[in-house]
């Protein structure tokens, strides 16, 4: 049965504080090692970097709880609430105490500045890490230029964690972040915004919608000299980017019920306790998801009961329960839309409206993870399948192929998995034991 995300976090707070020592756990990573994102020794992946089937990481804790996937990097939970860190830190989105060396990213390490924090979850971007505490609070820290850290007009760079106060007081259950915005919810169903705002991607802000001359122009532009123009001159505009520093509340939401948010990289999913699912931001590749782009939060075409959903650069993913005359043989499927360059949707079809895999059906999928051009999923059954992009072992199929359609990753068979999450071109899997 699906839960909601914050009666999970709940479950999870709870967890915590009951926690005994027999927990074991493992964390498998997988795919592109450029960034040290897949914390594993040279020695573990042989000859080159990347790592083509799971691999256990050797210097985590034996009580992870929970996994996330930032775009280049990667955090771990512990049962005791402690947050462990690896890959990229030329932005400090290890936090403090870590080397900005190339050398040692891949050296899974405790993060520094959260010793009176019970961390309960974290999230993070390409620059930018955030934890959750199990009160609530939420503790960001990196660089970036674009207001991600809401942290204030003018802050770009917090080397250390700092807690986000503009959410005081709030419970918040979940953070997500795209490239250069943020998102949050809280445990009693608001949503809040902050970072870049153009396209409409956190809500209109009390601003008026204006479309991204670098993000969202560019990619509907077929003629390569007239897209490289419309660059040049989006990013001549980077200095007076549409910026929302601190979290503020999307107010064209106030008073719907937000039960679960996923940010692409420049645009967001907004699910709602009434069935809704909404979209906004960038429709560059049509993941949106609707039949009309406009700016703005408005529903996505879906004729499908969605209860959690994913994002990845630019395609979109959502659980979705059946009725009887969608599947005669399972209970829940997923539906994708958007980018589908590298076969990432798992599916044929017109990408810019949302429709199901056939693959996956009857697989009873309850999980599900977007990364660049990748997708992953967790079944009932505690399979894990895979689809998209194989290049770098993306797939985890000890091959660089691309997957056109969803396909078991049979190498996991008779482990307990707990959780699989995608980064942009990497993996981390939570198994028991």
């Amino acid at each position: 049965m699906w839960r909601s995300r914050s009666h999970s976090l709940e479950l999870l707070r709870m967890f915590q504080v009951k926690a005994v020592q027999r927990w074991m756990s493992t964390v498998m990573s997988f795919g592109d090692g450029t960034h040290g994102a897949l914390g594993l020794p040279s020695s573990a992946v042989g000859v080159g970097l990347d790592a083509y089937e799971p691999t256990p990481i050797p210097s985590l804790p034996s009580d992870i709880v929970s996994v996330h996937a930032g775009h280049y990097h990667s955090l771990a939970v512990t049962s005791q609430g402690h947050l462990w860190a690896w890959g990229r830190n030329n932005e400090a989105q290890l936090g403090p105490g870590f080397s900005s060396s190339r050398e040692s990213w891949n050296e899974p390490k405790m993060v520094v500045g959260l010793e009176n924090v019970k961390v309960c979850a974290a999230y993070a971007s390409g620059v930018v890490s955030a934890a959750v505490g199990d009160d609530g609070s939420v503790w960001v820290w990196g660089k970036s230029k674009r207001g991600q850290l809401g942290l204030g007009k003018g802050v770009t760079e917090a080397v250390a964690p700092a807690k986000l106060e503009a959410l005081s007081g709030e419970n918040v259950a979940k953070v997500s972040f795209g490239w250069g915005h943020a998102l949050a919810q809280t445990v009693d169903g608001k949503l809040f915004g902050w970072g870049y705002l153009a396209d409409g991607r956190i809500g209109k802000m009390g601003n008026q919608l204006e479309e991204s001359p670098l993000d969202s122009a560019a990619g509907t532009v077929s003629d390569l000299e007239v897209a490289g123009k419309r660059v040049l001159q989006g990013m001549e505009k980077e200095n007076d980017m549409p910026t929302v520093w601190e979290p503020r509340l999307v107010e064209e939401l106030r008073g719907v019920h937000v039960i679960d948010i996923a940010c692409g990289l420049d645009h967001s999913l907004i699910l709602c306790r009434n069935g809704a699912l909404l979209s906004c931001g960038s429709d560059a590749y049509g993941q949106l998801g609707r039949a009309r782009p406009d700016l703005g939060i408005f529903p996505v075409d879906i004729s499908f009961k969605p209860v959690s959903i994913a994002a990845g650069l630019g395609h979109s993913l959502a659980i979705c329960e059946l009725d009887e005359s969608d599947s005669s043989v399972g209970t829940t499927n997923i539906a994708s839309w958007g980018w589908n360059q590298s076969s990432q949707l798992g599916r044929t079809g017109p990408g810019n409206l949302p429709s199901l895999i056939d693959a996956l059906d009857g697989e009873n999928p309850v999980s599900v993870s977007g990364g660049r051009v990748h997708s992953v999923a967790l079944t009932a059954k505690g399979e894990m399948w895979v689809w998209g992009s194989g290049k770098n072992g993306r797939l985890g199929l000890a091959s660089s192929v691309d997957e056109f359609e969803p396909i078991l990753l049979d190498t996991l068979e008779g482990f307990q998995i707990l959780q699989a999450v995608s980064g942009f071109d990497h993996n981390l899997v939570l198994v028991a034991g």
